[in-house]
């Protein structure tokens, strides 16, 4: 298998872990709020790195010198995307904000392929837009509000996504992923509680239990071993082509959705479909077999 394979095979397990991210918020936010939901996670994502990094003697590495102008960047990029995400949801819709947030596909493009120096071939184009195109039916909402400030905030964060991925890449030829990311959420956690504090009731201890299992498993699986998947993936394939193959999350979030939240797929979700499998065909295939 190719580093680029590689890169592929993991982009596709993250997909697959990510897109309980909606399921398990939803089963958790029905207890306590999101923000909160989301700051408990990172506690256990924490947690999780913390014993990871010790278990490979790397928990040094969060110090080293050659790393730590990438990982204050990647830590300060991140944080702002999340906190113009949160803050953006208290002015506009879930479906509003994850069709905008798709956008960082084509920032990424604006900013590596036309901007930059990654250059990717006409098919892998083809498939990179397939897939937004795919994706973009998927996530559009029926009725489409006005634009307002929460929209403005989460095009920002859309807009930065694309960077917070790019100083990734670069602190991963330096530090682990592990390193990566427990730099970033030790740097985020203080941010989210503040937030979590002045925009949500407090939770009662009653209602952090019972939201708890859910949690722990978003905390492990999607904060957790995705993100490795993710890092590993960054430094394996381009920024646009991961940000393409991320496409298939929507796709695996409605399977998951039908068998376990009942929610039913729309017809122009099922539209959608083809779009991304198609993308996700084209974009994956090898270079050696489009040079015949």
């Amino acid at each position: 298998m190719t580093k680029e394979q590689q890169g592929e095979l993991y982009a596709l397990l993250l997909s697959i872990l990510e897109s309980w991210f909606p399921i398990l918020t939803i089963w958790a936010i029905a207890y306590v709020g999101a923000i909160h939901t989301y700051a408990y996670a990172i506690v256990v994502a924490i947690l999780f790195f913390l014993v990871l990094s010790h278990r490979r003697k790397t928990l040094g590495r969060l110090l080293d010198k050659k790393a730590r102008r990438d990982l204050l960047l990647t830590g300060l990029f991140i944080t702002l995307l999340f906190l113009f995400v949160y803050i953006g949801l208290r002015y506009t819709t879930a479906g509003n904000m994850s069709l905008i947030i798709f956008l960082q596909l084509f920032f990424a493009y604006l900013y590596f392929n036309v901007f930059g120096k990654e250059k990717m071939v006409p098919v892998h184009t083809l498939g990179a837009f397939s897939m937004g195109i795919g994706a973009l039916i998927v996530l559009f909402p029926e009725k489409f509000g006005g634009f307002n400030l929460g929209d403005g905030l989460i095009l920002l964060a859309a807009a930065i996504a694309p960077i917070a991925n790019y100083y990734q890449q670069r602190a991963r030829l330096r530090v682990p992923s592990e390193t990566v990311l427990l730099f970033r959420y030790l740097f985020a956690l203080p941010l989210l509680f503040l937030f979590a504090h002045l925009f949500e009731p407090e939770p009662t201890i009653s209602q952090i239990r019972s939201a708890l299992p859910w949690i722990v498993l978003s905390g492990l699986l999607v904060m957790g071993v995705a993100k490795i998947l993710w890092v590993e993936a960054l430094h394996r394939i381009s920024i646009t082509k991961l940000s393409a193959m991320t496409a298939l999350i929507p796709l695996f979030t409605l399977v998951f959705a039908y068998l376990f939240l009942g929610e039913v797929p729309t017809c122009r979700q099922l539209l959608g479909v083809p779009f991304i499998l198609l993308g996700g065909i084209l974009i994956t295939r090898p270079l050696r077999r489009l040079s015949r």
